[in-house]
């Protein structure tokens, strides 16, 4: 990998920031299938339409989706499938610790039973 100079630095942890909010994953979750117009993604999200408007505005900015107007509605959609590629690689990720956490608890919970 190449160095990156301070203004590519700046965008790369802009782009981890979108990530690293719960409702934010949940909206491109939702996007994996397709586009989908505000409302339809406050509705399969769960959240208010204000605040799905919020993220989607940042997922917007850091360059995550993309936005089309059709008429009086706002269409988003993925910018990049790489996105998904990073997402189920952190998942994966995220499944290994949690099951490794699962092991030691069990591990020390049987410790525990044998000492007491």
């Amino acid at each position: 990998m190449e160095e990156l100079n301070d203004v590519a630095l700046t965008k790369v942890a802009s782009y981890f920031r979108a990530l690293s909010e719960p409702m934010r994953l949940r909206i491109l979750n939702c996007l994996r299938d397709g586009e989908k117009s505000v409302r339809q993604l406050t509705e399969l999200s769960g959240g208010g339409q204000a605040n799905v408007s919020k993220h989607l505005s940042l997922l917007l900015e850091a360059g995550l989706v993309t936005r089309e107007q059709r008429g009086t509605m706002a269409i988003y959609q993925i910018a990049d499938a790489c996105t998904y590629e990073l997402c189920d690689l952190v998942c994966g990720n995220v499944a290994k610790i949690l099951q490794r956490d699962a092991e030691l608890h069990q591990a020390i919970q049987e410790a525990a039973r044998r000492i007491g």
